[in-house]
């Protein structure tokens, strides 16, 4: 074995193990100490090439760097915002050309998306690649967002104080231990083997298989689900219609909450709280809506009291965040294929917090 062999089966054995700037340093020793002819021997048997031999002897004469470190600060390739300062300012005026005074940007109204940011950039003249694009706009403070419901329709200016009357009713209520229910009905769901949001555990490479199109099946019609929420048992009743969201059927809902549940745990109650959305089957203008509270309090001879939340703030009824959400979330990715397979997974949703059906 010659001396090239030697050396080449010794760099096999340390080259895993060293970074860059040791190699290039344990490349010029050796170099050194052979002599003449020592920077060609090394770079045969290192892999490395003469010009960084030669750049590891110019090393071994120059302080030596902080631990940690193989190449002086602002060593390496540049990125791409410090080399190219200006890509940045073009990179906001892609992103938000109306606050950034370019009316006339090529992405106005184009999706956003990295790749065609760095096409657009491209364009103009600049190189960059997507994933580049992407930590620019991460250390600008971007990130991918969607729209925020915050900006709410006409609102009149009373409203603030119907909030606070149907707070103060309600403490009224359950101060003195009557019943208070918040209803409303959840939106239609179609009833087979359709498509439902959310993703559920099952066995690899076993989806659930569902219909590619969710066109209606006369045969198999839709659940009309109304909910009664018992705002201070944190209990809940869902009745499970099949034709259509009419006020009688909304009424009726409430009746059976009363006979099944409320009238068992309200036994000497004589005043009853409902608190409702101002459109729909429960609508404050929707005269078989009273028509019939008027008939079911005829009939229990409970005292009725409606509290309607303005228009557009159905949010804030308290059946939507502390009933219909549980639900959605307990039936996402499961299609509904029967009224049955409904009526059950309603049933079965529960909270920590101790929501029962």
């Amino acid at each position: 074995m010659d001396a090239v062999d030697e050396l080449r089966h010794k760099w096999q054995l340390f080259m895993p193990h060293l970074n860059e700037r040791q190699r290039r340093l344990l490349a010029a020793a050796e170099a050194r100490v052979l002599g003449y002819g020592g920077v060609s021997l090394v770079a045969r048997a290192s892999g490395l090439s003469r010009p960084t031999v030669y750049r590891g002897m110019r090393e071994l004469d120059e302080p030596g760097l902080p631990v940690g470190r193989s190449r002086v600060e602002g060593g390496g390739r540049q990125r791409t915002a410090r080399k190219t300062p200006s890509i940045v300012e073009a990179l906001e005026r892609l992103i938000d050309p109306v606050t950034r005074g370019d009316p006339t940007s090529p992405l106005r109204w184009t999706c956003k998306s990295t790749r065609h940011l760095a096409q657009a950039l491209g364009d103009l003249g600049y190189t960059i690649s997507a994933p580049t694009v992407g930590e620019i706009l991460h250390q600008l403070g971007y990130s991918l967002q969607g729209n925020a419901k915050t900006i709410e329709g006409k609102q009149h200016p009373d409203r603030d104080a119907q909030f606070q009357y149907i707070n103060r009713r309600t403490q009224w209520f359950l101060q003195r231990k009557l019943p208070v229910v918040s209803v409303d009905s959840k939106k239609k769901e179609l009833i087979g083997r359709y498509g439902n949001k959310g993703r559920e555990w099952q066995p690899a490479g076993q989806p659930e298989p569902v219909q590619t199109h969710d066109f209606p099946d006369p045969n198999q019609g839709k659940a009309i689900t109304y909910g009664v929420y018992d705002m201070g048992r944190n209990q809940a009743w869902v009745n499970v219609g099949c034709d259509h969201d009419t006020a009688r059927f909304a009424v009726e809902s409430i009746r059976r909450w009363w006979h099944s549940m409320g009238r068992k745990h309200y036994r000497n109650a004589t005043r009853l709280l409902i608190c409702a959305d101002a459109g729909g089957s429960n609508g404050y203008r929707l005269r078989l809506w009273k028509v019939e509270l008027q008939k079911l309090a005829n009939e229990t001879g409970l005292q009725i009291t409606i509290c309607h939340f303005p228009p557009g703030t159905s949010k804030w009824n308290k059946i939507e965040h502390r009933l219909f959400c549980h639900i959605t979330l307990n039936w996402r990715g499961r299609p509904l294929i029967s009224h049955e397979v409904v009526v059950n997974l309603i049933g079965a949703t529960t909270t920590r917090t101790g929501l029962e059906g």
